[in-house]
């Protein structure tokens, strides 16, 4: 029996389970490239990893609706391709997501990544089979924003029969909390992902590692025993 307070877990991918920029910046360079634009630096391009792509697409290169489609049928073909191979699993998460499956509690992902190369990454990682659900951006984008990826990831536990009277996000952006608080859901950020220091407001706790992280859980002690 767990003794964590949560009743179910949604987990972000980007910065929260792996640390996927790498592959990410290299495939965002390449765009840049086949667009005729000059590549931003890989520190520049680090804003990039986390929020939706396509709003990325928009608010970074300045591009409309039908420039932004475009730019992501030249980024996720070499993304698939290349990218999404080079990503490693951030120490200690495994632990933390074998804890959280050992104590009975429901987990989802909840990425703004779509969920073909997001269950790649599981898979490739091991864990794909810890999570109930791997729940992800729609393929064609239109489910990408993190409160549709979170309301969508809660549907699916509750179709299960998920008590969801206290779920709790993880994740590394202060999109994570935006959008887990429009569905009234708290987020424990870690800080070993890719967001600055001022995008931790909001948040119901701040962890550096995976201890820390599994006594926000309250299962520490359920590890222990």
């Amino acid at each position: 029996m767990s003794s964590s307070s949560y009743t179910a877990v949604l987990f972000d991918l980007d910065g929260t389970i792996a640390d996927s920029a790498p592959g990410i910046i290299a495939s965002l360079a390449y765009t840049y490239e086949q667009l005729g634009r000059p590549v931003p630096t890989p520190a520049e391009l680090m804003k990039w990893v986390g929020p939706p792509i396509l709003d990325s697409f928009r608010e970074f290169m300045g591009l409309d609706e039908a420039g932004a489609q475009a730019a992501l049928a030249i980024y996720r073909p070499h993304y698939i391709a290349h990218g999404v191979n080079d990503a490693s699993m951030f120490p200690g998460v495994d632990r933390v997501l074998r804890a959280i499956k050992a104590a009975g509690l429901p987990l989802s992902l909840a990425t703004s990544k779509p969920e073909g190369p997001a269950t790649t990454i599981l898979e490739s990682f091991g864990i794909a089979d810890l999570f109930d659900e791997i729940t992800g951006a729609s393929a064609d984008e239109t489910r990408s924003a993190k409160a549709d990826v979170v309301e969508e990831a809660l549907r699916r536990l509750r179709a299960d029969g998920a008590d969801l009277s206290a779920p709790v996000l993880i994740g590394d952006r202060e999109h994570d909390i935006e959008g887990a608080a429009e569905h009234g859901v708290p987020t424990i950020l870690v800080t070993w992902g890719y967001g600055a220091p001022a995008e931790q407001a909001g948040a119901v706790a701040v962890v550096d590692d995976a201890d820390a992280l599994l006594t926000a859980l309250g299962l520490a002690a359920d590890r222990a025993a």
